[in-house]
């Protein structure tokens, strides 16, 4: 069982079903609904995703597609498309444990922001910068 959610946690959601495309997606589109360089996704059966609390509110951003997000806090949280209506895509990051779904492989990387490949070798720093 994955469990997961909103930041304010208004939106609560579960699935047992067994994750597929376990995904980082460089699109301009995921880029731009999330504010994010790119977005964490994985797959699973529609039907074994369920709501637990709250309900999204959706946004059409393609001809085929629509992301379901947190009306309150506006965390990303759902996509959806037309072409697959027996899955849909769950962001990883609103896992609460998202390190049970580590990507297996990256989406788009024609449009990915060049200094992405640049970032991990970064000054970094284990919490705030003091």
């Amino acid at each position: 069982m994955l469990t997961g959610g909103c930041l304010c946690g208004a939106i609560r959601y579960q699935t047992d079903g067994a994750p597929f495309h376990e995904s980082i997606c460089h699109c301009s589109l995921c880029r731009r609904s999330s504010g994010a360089p790119f977005v964490a996704w994985f797959s699973v059966p529609r039907a074994s995703a369920t709501l637990t609390s709250g309900a999204p509110a959706w946004f059409h951003s393609s001809i085929y597609g629509e992301r379901g997000f947190c009306a309150q806090c506006g965390t990303s949280l759902f996509f959806r498309s037309a072409d697959l209506p027996d899955e849909i895509d769950i962001t990883t990051a609103s896992l609460d444990d998202p390190g049970l779904l580590p990507p297996r492989d990256q989406l788009y990387t024609a449009t990915r922001i060049q200094w992405i490949e640049d970032a991990l070798v970064l000054p970094s720093f284990p919490a705030a910068r003091t």
